[in-house]
């Protein structure tokens, strides 16, 4: 697999489904200028390394002149990460762009962390493997979406203070997704749990299940959840999904706020 920089699209065209991939930025800085080479580049790959817990690999290209980044201003800055866990959620290859970025360059220069003046539009565009989805399902993000998702189906009693799954699996196949789960009630109790439906992006800030089709305990549900919505906050423009077998791929933007 491989990203181009200038679309912010994967191209699937050399690999199989699910296998691993390569990412190019290019050959970096651009435009000859010492400043990218010498003091940002390893600075923001410091940032951006201290704000995830994890990363495979990490590429940073910053694009300016000498004199446009001795300002603190950055016209664009180009990234690409393999193996990213950001908030326990498992990024399997990621490449961002975010252009008219203000930092606190002098300050910088003077040893202070480096910081975002104003907020930063980024695009970008990312792919999950299935393995890496599974990995992902104890964050707080899908753990909390899931258990808002089954509460009306089983409310909580008085011993307990949030749905407790076990064994949770995730398929993806072609525009579905299939999650295999046992659920632990008060008492111990285990109640088998089957999820299909389908995902779809119902706004720039929402994706929704479409189609739903839930076994739980040897009943089968559906309707009732059809248009079920998960919120990524007023941030996030979400602009395109794709699920294929064994991955999710997904364009859009975020608002970095400083």
């Amino acid at each position: 697999m491989t990203v181009d920089r200038n679309s912010l699209q994967f191209d699937n065209r050399d690999r199989a489904a699910g296998s691993g991939g390569t990412i190019n930025l290019g050959e970096q800085p651009s435009q000859g200028s010492r400043i990218a080479s010498a003091v940002l580049s390893p600075a923001v790959q410091l940032w951006l390394r201290s704000q995830v817990q994890q990363v495979d690999d990490l590429k940073v290209k910053i694009e300016g002149s000498d004199r446009q980044i001795f300002s603190g201003a950055i016209p664009k800055v180009t990234a690409a990460a393999l193996g990213a866990v950001y908030k326990g959620l498992h990024l399997t290859e990621v490449a961002i762009e975010g252009c008219g970025i203000r930092i606190n360059l002098g300050q910088a220069l003077k040893g202070q962390p480096l910081r975002l003046l104003e907020s930063v539009p980024v695009t970008g565009v990312l792919r999950l493997c299935q393995a890496d989805l599974n990995a992902s399902l104890k964050a707080p993000l899908l753990a909390d979406a899931l258990s808002e998702f089954l509460l009306p189906m089983l409310p909580l009693t008085d011993r307990e203070k949030s749905l407790k799954l076990q064994n949770s699996q995730i398929a993806i196949e072609a525009g579905v997704l299939t999650l295999s789960a046992t659920i632990l009630r008060a008492g111990g109790r285990q109640i088998p749990l089957v999820l299909r439906t389908g995902l779809r992006i119902a706004s720039g800030r929402e994706l929704m299940f479409e189609s739903p089709e839930i076994e739980m305990d040897g009943e089968l549900k559906s309707s009732d959840f059809n248009g079920f919505k998960i919120d990524f906050g007023p941030e996030v423009e979400i602009e395109e999904l794709i699920l294929s077998p064994g991955e999710i791929v997904c364009r859009g933007g975020i608002r970095v706020l400083p």
